[in-house]
């Protein structure tokens, strides 16, 4: 890594170390995590900054190494997390709850699937990522209310696919 590469990823490093650590923090819920997958994002970063062509701004790229570096993450735990179940303490009930929750969930996330990225990636930012809508027109180079409405546009579009039990967007 040259001079100038070094001096852009600090710059890069000082305008958005906050913001992907605040998008993981809310992605993981623990500070150790969001904290270690915030470095890995910049130290993956540093190691494709070469090849970074200037088609999206930076702090949007930060935010997908970031996506893909916690979707990883999520991979690894599956794997290596034992089933543990303590029978005695979870009723009938919860489990099912718990079924509930994890379903609509995750229909939730395959209905997102059916928005156009750029809205898609609007609603992770805002419900995941817990940004504001000025930081979400910040991070994809977009006004406050180009994110307001684009959001709204998706919230409207996810309300009617539940609603109208389509399957399509």
């Amino acid at each position: 890594m040259d001079g100038t590469e070094q001096k852009q990823l600090e710059a890069m490093y000082e305008q958005e170390a906050k913001n992907i650590y605040k998008y993981l923090y809310h992605l993981c819920q623990n500070k150790e995590t969001a904290e270690d997958l915030t470095a890995e994002t910049f130290l993956r970063a540093a190691k494709s900054l070469s090849r970074f062509r200037g088609e999206c701004k930076e702090s949007v790229w930060l935010c997908q190494i970031a996506k893909h570096l916690w979707c990883r993450e999520l991979k690894r735990q599956k794997k290596t997390e034992p089933l543990t179940c303590d029978v005695e303490a979870v009723s009938e009930q919860d489990v099912e709850e718990q079924v509930l929750a994890s379903l609509g969930r995750l229909e939730w996330f395959q209905k997102m699937q059916g928005l156009e990225p750029v809205t898609r990636e609007v609603m992770y930012l805002r419900l995941y990522g817990d940004l504001s809508f000025r930081e979400i027109g910040e991070v994809l180079g977009r006004s406050e209310n180009w994110a307001r409405v684009t959001f709204y546009r998706g919230k409207q579009k996810m309300k009617g696919v539940y609603q109208n039990g389509k399957d399509k967007l």
